[in-house]
């Protein structure tokens, strides 16, 4: 496998030359960049010119990742040309978010094949139920096929996300890419670093991933009161208190959800992924040290079989509100992240609405506010 990472930005252009030898029908282009497509143009058709056979896949974020380092307003690409590894990529536009269990049904049916090793998936942040999403994806795919990526991000705006379709920007839209093979190798962490705090209400209304009530008292109401002052600035400044249900299946006993907007007609929360009515949730908050310290234990999460060494990818995705707590401390765990794995290798990611990554028990699940790792190389 031949691996090369690239940087844009729309005052200095690339950072280096694009490298067109690269190019073909075994080639995978990873891209990800600011949610203002205009900026991208140029940067875009630089591309489409280098790499017009290769598989892409790409969506707009809150905040770009390369190596140790953090950009806004830029494009971070990773151009991998495997030697055997088969791609295949498949595409589903989706409007309503109750059709996201039907949308990963129908993509994991697209690319499933007996030889299939792995999938990664981004997914419009927005339009999307993402555990309902990750459900249709893992139903319909054997357990030991490896399924991760993430939604989408705008910054902290929630307005208008995209993904790459047919090597161009489009929103409402998931894309999903499958490696095939005996010689491609994937591997995953996935861990988060918050505080559970306050008192474990029950969730007595919820509709999928839109929460009405708690305690039988509205959920909207019960949220301000907690944020205070910070109320105002919500659907935004609930990224930084977030609710975590109780789960025996997880590691550290929670699944964790974040918030994408609230309706104050209804005094009602939407989050990125399922609230079970009748299940028992708590409040969390950031604690510095153990974001960054969850962003090292991803990475030393990471089981790399059958590695033989050589061009290694790093797919960082971390989730906007672990950015927003950290603030200038944020590169701390992209460095955190990187310095766990083998030396050489190259990273790139984005900051996001929500991250995939299978569970310990292997079950692959959507997440918030984790440092998730998907790895990829050849043997």
């Amino acid at each position: 496998m031949q691996l090369s990472t690239y940087q844009y930005s729309p005052d200095r252009g690339w950072d280096k030359p694009l490298d067109p030898t690269l190019d073909s029908d075994q080639t995978w282009l990873i891209l990800f960049g600011t949610s203002d497509i205009d900026a991208l143009a140029s940067g875009m058709d630089n591309l489409r010119t280098a790499f017009p056979q290769a598989i892409w896949i790409g969506c707009s974020t809150a905040g770009e990742i390369l190596g140790p380092t953090l950009s806004d307003h830029t494009l971070s690409v990773a151009v991998l040309r495997f030697a055997h590894t088969k791609l295949r990529c498949a595409v589903r536009e989706i409007d309503d978010t109750h059709a996201s269990f039907e949308a990963g049904t129908h993509l994991t049916q697209s690319l499933a094949a007996p030889d299939l090793k792995g999938v990664f998936v981004l997914s419009d942040g927005l339009k999307v139920n993402g555990s309902e999403l990750v459900k249709g994806l893992s139903e319909s795919l054997p357990e030991k096929v490896i399924i991760t990526g993430g939604l989408a991000g705008d910054g902290d705006s929630f307005q208008k996300t995209w993904v790459v379709v047919d090597k161009h920007p489009r929103s409402h839209h998931i894309v999903a890419v499958g490696l095939y093979g005996e010689h491609v190798g994937i591997a995953h962490g996935s861990r988060g670093g918050w505080d559970v705090l306050g008192v474990e209400r029950e969730v007595t209304r919820a509709e999928g991933n839109v929460l009405y009530s708690l305690d039988g008292q509205p959920a909207l109401t019960l949220y301000k009161r907690f944020l205070g002052e910070r109320a105002a600035g919500l659907p935004a400044t609930g990224l930084l208190f977030l609710l975590a249900i109780r789960n025996d299946l997880e590691e550290d006993g929670w699944t964790v959800r974040t918030i994408l907007s609230v309706d104050e007609t209804k005094n009602a929360i939407t989050f990125a992924g399922d609230i079970p009515q009748g299940s028992y949730v708590r409040l969390m908050r950031a604690n510095f040290e153990r974001l960054i310290d969850g962003a090292a234990d991803a990475a030393d999460s990471v089981t790399l079989q059958d590695y033989p060494g050589g061009p290694l990818l790093s797919v960082a995705i971390s989730c906007v509100g672990r950015r927003l707590v950290l603030g200038q401390r944020t590169e701390e765990e992209i460095e955190a992240s990187l310095d766990g794995l083998p030396q050489g290798t190259e990273q790139i990611g984005f900051y996001s609405y929500g991250e995939i990554s299978p569970l310990a028990s292997g079950r692959c699940d959507l997440h918030n506010q984790t440092m998730t790792l998907s790895l990829f190389w050849e043997k």
